[in-house]
């Protein structure tokens, strides 16, 4: 029997002009399919004119400027569909989406969708649920006592997955998938008697509790943050009164 972490994946991700969902925009993203461990993956991407500035901090992240973006990138509105409609796919044929950070890339793109379709990441994905595996959780969880930072970075160091060109989407996606795969084989006597299914299932959980442990934290050094324990993706806020 083929474990999960040796059989069919996605993976998602995506590069933006900020780190807030709910006003920032996607400029790039990438889904990734492999068959099995090992194989060839097949790579879809987009490039988007997000119709705003790009900061220049966001900038120094991934390098795509306004003026690379307004020559190259897409109007937003067919290509959130057409990422939606990506995604949905996936979870029809059944693979898991290994998405880095999942209450991020996800939550953002379902503000684009209804920033530019009006409508609901929720809304594509009503046939067919995500069933996502989050590196992050996974590996915080599994491994909760050693010390430092949980960046993709961070995680292909320790699970000796080689990334070449950090935040670029499909070479993020491509890594954060291989470190899904890494952290199944090494704790494969954790890992294996639990289906992907179940695994989303649990991940919530574990993703809150890791919120509330570092809310805690933020509280004792006096650093005025919220966590949101939402998995894998927040809520929307409710509309001004």
């Amino acid at each position: 029997m083929t474990l999960w972490y040796d059989g069919p994946l996605a993976a998602f991700d995506t590069e933006t002009t900020g780190v807030d969902v709910e006003e920032d925009r996607i400029v790039s993203a990438a889904v990734v399919v492999q068959d099995t461990a090992g194989g060839r993956p097949r790579v879809t991407r987009w490039l988007i004119n997000p119709g705003v500035p790009v900061p220049p901090g966001a900038i120094e992240v991934h390098g795509l400027t306004d003026d690379h973006l307004q020559r190259n990138g897409r109007w937003p509105a067919p290509v959130m569909e057409e990422i939606a409609r990506a995604l949905a796919e996936q979870c029809a044929a059944a693979r898991p989406l290994v998405v880095m950070n999942a209450p991020f890339d996800l939550t953002i793109l379902d503000r684009e969708l209804r920033r530019h379709r009006a409508a609901s990441l929720g809304r594509y994905l009503a046939n067919a649920p995500l069933c996502v595996l989050d590196p992050r959780v996974l590996d915080k969880h599994l491994d909760r006592y050693r010390k430092g930072r949980r960046t993709l970075t961070d995680l292909c160091a320790q699970y000796a997955v080689e990334l070449d060109e950090a935040h670029d989407a499909a070479a993020d996606a491509v890594a954060a998938l291989e470190v899904t795969r890494a952290v199944g084989r090494r704790f494969a006597s954790r890992m294996e008697r639990l289906s992907p299914a179940e695994l989303h299932t649990l991940q919530a959980v574990w993703h809150a509790a890791q919120a509330r442990g570092l809310q805690a934290w933020f509280a004792r050094s006096g650093t005025p943050e919220t966590v949101d324990p939402a998995w894998p993706l927040r809520p929307e806020l409710p509309a001004a009164a």
